[in-house]
């Protein structure tokens, strides 16, 4: 069964940076597109930013642009999502999860989910 597993999270202040890892322990990530979403306390699970199997392809929503990247390593098998200008809003558990690229970087895309990492945003 494909797992995908988190890591990176943490507390930061304002205006910091943080780096998410997006893994799977004993599968290749290479030929799966792979999506970041979060949820905030009270609030949907909502997509952030997705990459396309050859990471030629990126979506992500307009709340992040110029401040989010995504990137991926094939041969570390694993996918980032670097997250500069950090904002008090960016608070919320982050996912990652594999997508189907063409459906949009949407929960009604994803499937096979991480269990998520905690990112708080706080002075």
């Amino acid at each position: 069964q494909l797992q995908l597993v988190e890591s990176g999270g943490g507390l930061v202040q304002p205006g910091g940076s943080l780096r998410l890892s997006c893994a799977a322990p004993g599968f290749s990530l290479n030929h799966y597109a792979i999506g970041w979403f979060r949820q905030a306390p009270g609030k949907e699970r909502e997509g952030v930013i997705c990459i396309s199997s050859s990471g030629s392809s990126i979506n992500y929503t307009d709340s992040v642009r110029d401040r989010f990247t995504i990137s991926r390593d094939n041969a570390k098998n694993t996918v980032y999502l670097q997250m500069n200008s950090l904002k008090p809003e960016d608070t919320a558990v982050y996912y990652c999860a594999v997508v189907i690229f063409g459906l949009g970087c949407t929960e009604r895309s994803a499937d096979y989910w991480g269990q998520g990492t905690q990112v708080t945003v706080s002075s």
